[in-house]
């Protein structure tokens, strides 16, 4: 069982462990199924979740803005490939694949999880960010949702890592009609009330989280990461303030600043 703790500051309350975050969401059975299979790195559970899914991600326990996370993939001839970054590594062996992650990953504790073939958005992935914070008006709501489209070459849509910003309505269009999109949004909104209830159980300080959701093909949603300071600049840089004004406001009403210097991400393809 990880020791979980949380440090709370005009920032927020962060939580930096992954690992710590995902064994309390696990507990929810109604969470459950859309969090993908998680471990913590080792050779045998990379070996394992290989052989089951052909893909994965290997990321930090401990890190954000998509920094050091891994893509690996087993293909059908036998060779192993992971991508860190732009840059692709290719092995004809287990041995060699693992050995090297272990390099990159310099010792830091890692985490595996199930790749999940997310949508793509003119070619290119894209998952989503929501918004849920404490009201002004007591209880919870979910205060904004935006899509992140990652950087041709990239395996990560961070805006810090050249993704690209677009609304939620632009990134599903060619997927959904206006009512399977306002189904959609109701469910990733409860999936992320639902998120931040179960955290506060275990850390009843805790005011907003910024969730990071991948779509399947059939429109699953899944919880890849749940951030506990999440950055805004996605809602920043839309031509509609909206968003980000409400952010901004509710954080205000529980003394929660945003540093919103936002010159990396942009919102044109």
């Amino acid at each position: 069982m990880p020791k979980l703790e949380g440090k709370a500051s005009r920032r927020g309350y962060r939580i930096s462990d992954k690992w710590a975050k995902t064994v309390v969401l696990l507990r929810d059975a109604g969470l459950r199924p859309h969090i993908p299979e998680t471990r913590r790195l080792s050779r045998a559970t990379l070996s394992r979740m290989l052989d089951s899914y052909q893909m994965v991600y290997v990321k930090p326990t401990h890190g954000s803005l998509g920094k050091g996370v891994m893509r690996v993939e087993k293909a059908d001839g036998g060779e192993y490939v992971y991508q860190l970054a732009g840059v692709r590594h290719s092995f004809r062996s287990f041995d060699g694949l693992y050995h090297s992650i272990r390099r990159d990953a310099g010792g830091r504790s890692y985490l595996v999880q199930r790749g999940i073939h997310a949508l793509k958005y003119e070619g290119r992935t894209f998952d989503l960010r929501l918004v849920v914070q404490k009201s002004p008006s007591g209880g919870f709501e979910a205060t904004g949702t935006v899509g992140r489209v990652a950087h041709p070459g990239k395996i990560v849509t961070n805006g810090s890592q050249g993704g690209t910003i677009l609304t939620a309505e632009q990134v599903l269009s060619p997927y959904t009609s206006p009512m399977q999109r306002a189904r959609l949004k109701k469910q990733l909104d409860g999936l992320g009330l639902s998120t931040i209830k179960s955290l506060r159980r275990r850390y009843p300080k805790m005011l907003e989280i910024g969730l990071d959701i991948a779509l399947d093909r059939n429109l699953k949603p899944w919880i890849l990461e749940v951030n506990t300071t999440p950055d805004h600049c996605p809602f920043a840089i839309l031509p509609d303030q909206t968003m980000i004004r409400r952010i901004i406001h509710y954080g205000r009403s529980y003394g929660r600043t945003y540093p919103l210097q936002c010159n990396k991400a942009k919102t044109i393809l």
